[in-house]
């Protein structure tokens, strides 16, 4: 199929875009494209304007500022993915984008766009909800910043508003030597995530876990993260026997189901990912090689 008629806007300064975005009607921003040109495609989606980013310079890039990132909407996946300094600070970025569809797709892909889409599978809200990550909208005249955890309303639908673009992501680097771990299940690579787990986690210097971050992508419409089953770990000592208790505890939570996956099914992934992300990460926060 092709798409409905539409108006193309190319724009080269965020104030160029945010004013076209105030002064239009049905406008849709493209980033990347790699959701939304299907959309349009299969007229799921049909937009009277369509207002062209990948001409702002300003808006990508990843800046780092001490134990502070900041990384620009318009950033690619494959830049995010290359970057040593970023995988030096967050190893889990790499490991994440791994599983984020092909090289063609994370070569046009942003992260803006990956945000701003929320698709409940997608790997990068659940990166920026496991940093506890701030996201910055702007609009014609101001800029507010929204914390991940507060950004989705609904299903694929973020807090933006109708003449706002997400313009940056910003989070803090965990400390240097933890443990982190990202792992998913599919029906083929690449393929949209069925469930994923993505953990971070120091460790005491009596072997004790005194820092944990963990969240579920693909259960829900928004990433979770599971900060119940994290105050359980706080100040306990990695073994088997607590990990297939926290991969359990996941059971307790409703999760999605659709014409091919039950819930069941999805509380069985989670608690079995868990259980092993969590395993990964301890280990990695203790040194250990090779895992």
């Amino acid at each position: 199929m092709k798409p409905a008629p539409f108006k193309y806007h190319r724009v080269t300064t965020l104030e160029e875009a945010t004013g076209l975005l105030a002064t239009l009607e049905n406008a849709r921003l493209l980033a990347g494209g790699q959701s939304l040109m299907p959309m349009m495609n299969m007229r799921y989606v049909m937009v009277d304007h369509l207002i062209d980013l990948n001409e702002i310079s300003d808006m990508s890039g990843i800046q780092i500022d001490g134990n502070h990132v900041r990384i620009g909407a318009m950033t690619r996946q494959r830049d995010i993915f290359a970057s040593e300094t970023l995988s030096d600070k967050a190893p889990i970025f790499a490991q994440t984008l791994q599983q984020v569809g092909h090289i063609q797709t994370r070569n046009r892909g942003t992260i803006g766009g990956s945000l701003s889409h929320l698709d409940p599978a997608a790997e990068l809200p659940g990166m920026a909800a496991l940093h506890d990550a701030t996201i910055t909208l702007s609009k014609l005249g101001s800029t507010r910043h929204v914390p991940m955890l507060e950004f989705a309303l609904g299903y694929m639908t973020p807090c933006t508003e109708p003449d706002e673009i997400l313009t940056e992501i910003s989070f803090d680097f965990w400390p240097s030597g933890h443990g982190y771990d990202f792992r998913e299940f599919a029906q083929r690579h690449g393929d949209f995530a069925i469930v994923g787990v993505g953990t971070l986690m120091t460790l005491d210097t009596s072997n004790r876990i005194d820092r944990i971050a963990c969240v579920l992508i693909g259960t829900d419409y928004h990433p979770i993260r599971l900060t119940d089953i994290e105050a359980d770990l706080l100040g306990q000592t990695p073994s088997e026997d607590l990990f297939h208790v926290a991969g359990e505890k996941t059971r307790e939570r409703d999760m999605m189901e659709d014409a091919l996956v039950p819930e069941s099914y999805r509380k069985q992934l989670s608690s079995v990912l868990l259980r092993r992300s969590l395993t990964s990460a301890a280990q990695r926060a203790a040194g250990e090689k090779n895992v």
